[in-house]
């Protein structure tokens, strides 16, 4: 695979750029410095070629992230055919942008000078200064308004080899972990990957975006998410613009790890949990820093989890420590077991001959003599198994016996972990007979 590292001084417009190459907003854009910390990763293909780009944090930024976003660009550089590095010529050149020149030139990978924000030919008198830095001809572009981007892709694709690799028929599993600020998602990601991939910092707010890794973990191809810590109440814009994006990216994903902090467990996490559940995708509570809970309190934590977390009580745990890799392969191998559940499909016959069962082992509702009759039931979707069943009366399932039909789907379906979807179908002349009964009342 091909591989392509986007670097430049803060506020160059890499994101832009980034996110116009990928042809989605990937990462996260706003017209001050510092957003982008981590190196952030994203597929596009150009004439049949497939290609890693990464985007990475304002380098030279004279902030307390300087070190730690060179280090990432640094690993997002390795392997790199080529670099783009991305210039803001109508400011003119500043010391950070000479730094990152000499930085580049040590490294020894091919650099192409990239002039941002050339939004017409009047604009590109402003080109000169940059042929001081001695890396040829820049290539003038706009990425906010997509101009010369198939310039720039000509010049990447000079330094790309031959491309015969097939593109994986297995498409990955996506995972976002979602969590409180400073709940240890970044450090669960990097023990996960073996590798210092994302930022981490004592302080809550470090991560920005939300930031994919491709991991391969028996076989199976992932890409982790680690989000944003969303808090209740944001702080600022682009925290707020953060959280967003982490709720886009619990849209794209196959599944949820929930981390939760063993000793920390309030009204955010319930509201976490709402939202992964409502996303309709398999939940993992992943229950972090479990090594710092005393023996004692291990049954007593458990259980107060477990009450505290109830309405998703059929979502799997996994106790672990990013410090000392516990529980790091029981979080994969837990994925990989729900994921397949949740693209499974039940046959129509055995549905049937289970609702005739459960029906015997629960009594229905019954409204004033008037029983719920269950007629038929088929699977209607997968991802999430949604099933409908046809009644005569829509208005007469109450919610704890829908309660009860999930239960029994997960357990005698061998759906256990999953989260269920039920949608009432009213078949017959019930609906007929219903408007009669209101017309005599």
């Amino acid at each position: 695979m091909h591989k392509v590292a986007i670097v430049g001084r803060p506020n160059v417009g890499k994101s832009s750029l980034f996110n116009r190459l990928v042809g989605r907003r990937e990462a996260v854009v706003a017209d001050f410095p510092g957003v982008t910390r981590d190196a952030k990763e994203g597929m596009m293909l150009y004439q049949n070629h497939r290609i890693t780009l990464v985007d990475t944090g304002g380098l030279w930024s004279g902030d307390e992230w300087e070190a730690a976003i060179r280090q990432k660009a640094e690993w997002a550089m390795e392997g790199a055919q080529a670099v783009i590095f991305v210039l803001d010529p109508r400011e003119g050149l500043s010391a950070a942008d000479y730094e990152v020149a000499d930085w580049l030139r040590k490294l020894g990978t091919p650099v192409i000078v990239v002039a941002n924000k050339i939004d017409s030919q009047k604009h590109e008198i402003y080109l000169a200064e940059l042929w001081g830095l001695g890396f040829g001809d820049p290539v003038p572009i706009s990425a906010e308004h997509a101009r010369g981007l198939d310039d720039l892709m000509d010049r990447v694709m000079t330094y790309m080899p031959d491309d015969d690799e097939d593109v994986p028929e297995i498409a990955p599993i996506r995972i976002s972990l979602i969590g409180r600020p400073n709940v240890g998602k970044s450090s669960l990601l990097n023990a996960i990957v073996q590798s210092d991939r994302a930022i981490v910092a004592d302080q809550p707010g470090t991560t920005r975006d939300s930031l994919d890794v491709e991991w391969d973990y028996g076989g199976q191809r992932f890409v982790l998410v680690d989000t944003a810590g969303i808090r209740k109440k944001p702080p600022t814009a682009i925290e707020d613009y953060a959280i967003q994006r982490s709720q886009a990216a619990i849209a794209r994903s196959d599944l949820i790890w929930l981390v939760i902090n063993a000793d920390e467990l309030g009204d955010h996490e319930l509201k976490l949990a709402n939202l992964a559940y409502d996303s309709g995708k398999p939940v993992i509570v992943v229950v972090n820093k479990w090594d710092l809970i005393p023996d004692a309190d291990l049954k007593s934590t458990e259980k107060d989890i477990n009450q505290k977390l109830f309405h998703i009580s059929y979502a799997p745990r996994v106790y672990t420590s990013a410090i000392n890799d516990y529980g790091i392969h029981e979080m994969l191998a837990e994925a990989m077991k729900l994921h397949d559940k949740w693209q499974s499909r039940v046959p129509t016959s055995e549905l049937n001959r289970w609702l005739e069962v459960w029906q015997m082992r629960q009594a229905v509702p019954n409204f004033g003599g008037k029983k719920l009759r269950m007629y038929f039931m088929t699977q209607v979707e997968t991802a999430p198994p949604t099933f409908a069943i046809f009644c005569n009366r829509a208005t007469f399932v109450t919610r704890s016996y829908e309660g009860f039909l999930q239960n029994r789907i997960r357990e005698d379906l061998a759906l256990a972990g999953i989260p269920v979807r039920l949608k009432w179908k009213e078949k017959g002349p019930y609906k007929r007979g219903q408007k009669d009964e209101e017309a005599e009342a």
